[in-house]
């Protein structure tokens, strides 16, 4: 896919620090180390309803990551993928009787505006999971050879699953217990009831075709892939085994980032996927919890189209620490504003104070 246009990034003068951040696999803030290159994934959106204030909040963070990175002299190889084809679009684009690709097209387009309005530095690679479909087959296919995946003994719909036993590490990257695991994994996209699996908690790699759903030949049979396998198939094909960031909104330490290390360091017997599992935090509404079931979105397009900067935008993002869960409000819109104002009322005095004056 085509990613947004870029912006100048001006070197802040002084000597850059090292940049720290908070790994949630080992729980401690500790120094990111890239070499010349640093790699950084960051999982992107499903297209059916983009851009909402939290995708906002989260790429935000990540773009100050990729900032930091360019002021310290590195160059940044940075991978963003697009889930063009998964459950939410097919069923949103099912309720509003649409098809799904002009759906998923379209969202795009939106996400890209608004990328470009907030000035979100691009990623190198913006890949889709529907133009990766034959790379993800043969990661599949790789992970079936190896006995980390298995097809469950179902004739009429024979899904691929894998094996979240198979690396002996499961569960190091989000720390989450086994209760915990099975509590979230239903509303985050799992099927732990699905007959036929080895363990309630292991993960589909690829469903066979349904009818009326969307289905790509292979050699795993008809079908289509799931959501986690995309990420490692990206991720892996582009960046290696062992890059810098895996970054994303808190809600996908588990169960999506923990399968994308899993399915990753199963194909490659290597470990770990990434260096640094980094999340940010998620944003209510007025110390609501924001989501589309409540119906209190707040999309970055409606308040452009309100006529709000995207620099209030960023700024009012900016006012709370990246991995804090907090509110968006409109008193924060509002602050953001007003300060705003004054950085540009101040940049555009003809000089600065003096400095001899008395106060």
């Amino acid at each position: 896919m085509q990613t947004w246009s870029s912006v100048a990034v001006p070197r802040v003068p002084g000597r850059p620090r090292p940049l720290r951040l908070y790994d949630t696999a080992t729980g401690q803030l500790r120094p990111t180390a890239p070499g010349r290159v640093a790699r950084m994934y960051v999982c992107g959106i499903t297209p059916y309803d983009a851009t909402h204030i939290g995708h906002a909040a989260t790429y935000l963070a990540f773009d100050l990551v990729y900032r930091q990175w360019l002021d310290a002299g590195h160059e940044v190889h940075y991978v963003q993928n697009v889930t063009d084809i998964d459950d939410p679009l097919l069923e949103r684009a099912d309720r509003d009787d649409e098809d799904w690709v002009e759906l998923g097209r379209r969202e795009v387009d939106r996400f890209r505006a608004d990328m470009a309005a907030l000035r979100v530095l691009p990623p190198r690679e913006f890949p889709g999971a529907v133009e990766t479909v034959p790379e993800i087959v043969e990661v599949i296919a790789k992970l079936l050879a190896n006995g980390a995946a298995y097809r469950v003994d179902d004739p009429e719909y024979p899904d691929i699953y894998f094996d979240r036993t198979f690396t002996g590490r499961f569960g190091y990257e989000s720390n989450y217990d086994e209760a915990t695991m099975t509590a979230v994994f239903p509303d985050r996209g799992g099927d732990p009831d699905r007959p036929g699996k080895r363990d309630p908690l292991d993960a589909l790699l690829w469903r066979a075709a349904r009818p009326g759903e969307p289905a790509w030949e292979s050699e795993l049979g008809t079908g289509r892939p799931g959501w986690h396998i995309e990420c490692s198939a990206i991720a892996v094909n582009r960046l290696g085994l062992g890059f810098d960031v895996q970054g994303g909104g808190s809600d996908l330490a588990f169960p999506h980032h923990e399968f994308s290390a899993a399915h990753a360091e199963a194909l490659l017997g290597e470990h770990p996927f990434a260096r640094h599992y980094v999340h940010a935090g998620m944003l209510g509404l007025d110390g609501e919890k924001m989501s589309k079931s409540q119906g209190n979105l707040v999309f970055v397009a409606r308040l452009r189209e309100q006529g709000v900067d995207p620099a209030a935008i960023r700024l009012a993002l900016f006012a709370g620490h990246y991995r804090d869960d907090r509110s968006w409000t409109d008193g924060l819109l509002a602050d953001a504003r007003a300060r705003l104002n004054r950085w540009r009322e101040a940049v555009a005095l003809p000089s600065g104070p003096d400095a001899e004056a008395t106060v």
